[in-house]
């Protein structure tokens, strides 16, 4: 059940992520670099789909993936819609990869060292549901930044959820 759970918020989470894509006006205002921060919200997207696309994908599923982190944050121009699509491959990645996960899976220690650690695999995909959130968030606030529209997206949908009713 753990992986349902998890598969539905990180899935709801990329769900949110492609909205915010698609709610820059433009393709070049999504990779505007407010004042103040350190990327646009385009690396940002390209981060996430990346990260889940090589932890969950490539590292848990199999799937060779490779990942170039360095580009996720110097890569600019691509489109909305190319942006959308690798959000849309990453979340392939969790629907395919996550609910096959055993219980001596999630205990086992998740098969790559993380930042020189080692850490079992529920506890690292639990960060990254936290490491999601929060680079969503700062998405969101650099779409209103960027746009001058407070306007909400609907990111912490709770009917998104596997066990809404």
């Amino acid at each position: 059940m753990w992986t349902q759970y998890l598969s539905a918020i990180i899935t709801r989470e990329l769900r949110a992520l492609s909205r915010e894509i698609r709610s820059f006006p433009d393709d070049e205002a999504l990779w505007h670099t407010p004042p103040g921060a350190a990327n646009s919200a385009g690396n940002l997207a390209l981060h996430l789909a990346g990260n889940i696309r090589h932890y969950i994908g490539a590292r848990l599923g199999g799937t060779g993936y490779l990942r170039d982190r360095a580009a996720e944050f110097s890569r600019s121009g691509l489109s909305r819609e190319e942006l959308a699509r690798q959000v849309e491959d990453a979340i392939a990645a969790v629907e395919q990869h996550l609910p096959a996960l055993t219980s001596e899976a999630l205990e086992a220690d998740f098969p790559e060292a993380v930042g020189g650690n080692t850490v079992r695999t529920a506890e690292f995909l639990l960060h990254l549901v936290a490491h999601l959130a929060y680079h969503l968030g700062q998405m969101d606030y650099h779409r209103r930044i960027v746009t001058g529209q407070p306007v909400t997206i609907g990111a912490v949908a709770v009917k998104e959820l596997s066990t809404a009713r």
